[in-house]
This record gives structure tokens, sequence and C-alpha cells, in this order.
């Protein structure tokens, strides 16, 4: 003797359960971030090296040749 629309409609009330997808993929090399910073630091310098031996050169007026100009771009391009 319930009324129209009075009733539960079904599932009315209950909690979704949430269904477990797959889990995602750990971070390559886990993400250490003293790995990151060892790691960025170290081509940080390589770039200032790379970069000194053309400078070097025209610190004392030698002009640069196409090689150490190339030398030169490959470091900036390290470096960022």
């Amino acid at each position: 003797m319930s009324a129209r629309g009075a009733e539960a409609a079904p599932g009315a009330g209950s909690v979704p359960v949430p269904v477990p997808g797959p889990a995602p993929p750990p971070p390559l090399f886990g993400g250490c971030w003293s790995c990151r910073l060892l790691s960025g630091a170290g081509l940080l310098m390589a770039a200032i090296w790379v970069y000194q031996g053309p400078r070097s050169l025209m610190k004392k007026g030698i002009p640069p040749s196409m090689g150490a100009i190339a030398q030169i771009t490959f470091a900036a391009g390290e470096g960022r």
C-alpha cells in the first residue's frame, strides 16, 4: 500500500564501490631528487667546461674559428 513514486529506486542510498584500475607505473629511476640535482649540476659543469675552451682563446685576442663557434653553441645547448 505504498503511494506511487514513494518506493526507492534500485541502488538509491547505496554507496558506489570504486573499481580498481591498473596501477600507474613507478617513475623512472624512482624520482630521486638528490639524483636529479647531482646530474643537473653535472650537466651544467660540463657545459661550463666545454664553453671555457674557446672562450679562453678569444680572451687572448684570437678570432674564433667555425669549430670554436660550434663548441660554444653546443655548450649553450648543453647548459640549457
